[in-house]
């Protein structure tokens, strides 16, 4: 196998496929490092069912294997390795896997990011029968719930806010008794019939059942984080929304992160700050995270990557 390619991609799922579609049909050698998680967040999601040209929904994992299918149609490669380094002062580019050295006149990154997660062991028995980390996502799937979300900043608050749409209920928990969220979405979730909070209060476990092989949340049990008191409450649905974690830590050595260390692009572009490397999705918004504005901006980047590379030729 060739290690050196016109361009890489790092990473998958809508964003990386994407790109490496549009790189491949535009007749760039195209390979996708497909790193630990292949296809992305996509593949722990069950239905996806807002994704347009999906009339009926499909399956996180099937979408994502049509997506990399479609990509190796017009010639795209993937390699099922972990790109551990890279090297973006020296060109053509430098990237390492555990095992190999490759090279690249342009690289794109689409690492993606990871949601932040409580890490109690049920939390993962749930996960997808119950557990979710993204209301747009899976809101619909709650209609006439008990719905809970966890949290005390500004995502938690508009989850909270849009969960109303669906739930019987919804109820916010934060650990502490003052928020991080702004001030004017604090008093709108406060000033929502709908959101009961519940401060100064921990999840200790979740609860549910499993019939015909089918596990399902239930209840939830919280710990008051002053006295120690436990108390269970009907829940069908908890929302994790305790922030995000982009996969941007290798990276952060030659190009530029916010705060929280997304990557930052240029304007309405994919450009980082070296010629030659572009980045999209999740790694680089913080706002959107969607499948569809995730595969908008891998399309972005390989035209980006595209144009700079005959503008170098």
């Amino acid at each position: 196998m060739s290690t050196h390619h016109k361009v890489i991609v790092v990473g998958t799922g809508p964003a990386g496929f994407t790109a490496a579609l549009y790189a491949s049909r535009a007749n760039l050698d195209v390979a996708i490092f497909e790193g630990q998680q292949p296809g992305g967040q996509l593949t722990i999601t069950t239905e996806v069912e807002n994704y347009p040209g999906y009339e009926h929904g499909i399956q996180g994992p099937e979408m994502m294997d049509i997506f990399r299918k479609q990509s190796q149609r017009f010639g795209a490669k993937s390699i099922y390795e972990t790109i551990t380094k890279v090297d973006f002062s020296v060109k053509p580019f430098k990237l390492w896997s555990e095992s190999n050295e490759y090279t690249a006149d342009s690289v794109i990154i689409a690492t993606g990011a990871k949601a932040k997660l409580l890490e109690i062991p049920s939390e993962q028995t749930y996960w997808g029968s119950g557990i979710s980390a993204c209301a747009t996502c899976d809101g619909f799937f709650f209609k006439g719930e008990k719905i809970f979300v966890i949290g005390g900043g500004d995502t938690a608050m508009e989850e909270a806010n849009y969960l109303t749409h669906f739930g019987e209920s919804v109820t916010l928990v934060h650990r502490r008794d003052e928020f991080r969220a702004s001030k004017i979405m604090v008093e709108r979730t406060k000033k929502n019939p709908k959101v009961k909070i519940i401060t100064n209060a921990v999840v200790d476990e979740f609860l549910g059942e499993q019939k015909m092989g089918v596990k399902k949340l239930t209840h939830i049990r919280l710990k008051d984080t002053k006295t120690g008191e436990t108390s269970v409450h009907e829940a069908g649905g908890c929302f994790i929304a305790i922030g995000h974690s982009p996969n941007s830590d290798i990276f952060k050595e030659y190009l530029e992160t916010d705060e929280n260390g997304y990557l930052i692009t240029e304007g309405k572009s994919s450009k980082t700050k070296i010629p030659g490397v572009f980045a999209c999705g999740d790694v680089q918004d913080h706002v959107y995270r969607q499948a569809v504005t995730a595969a908008g901006s891998g399309c972005m980047a390989a035209i980006d990557a595209e144009r700079w590379l005959a503008e170098q030729e």
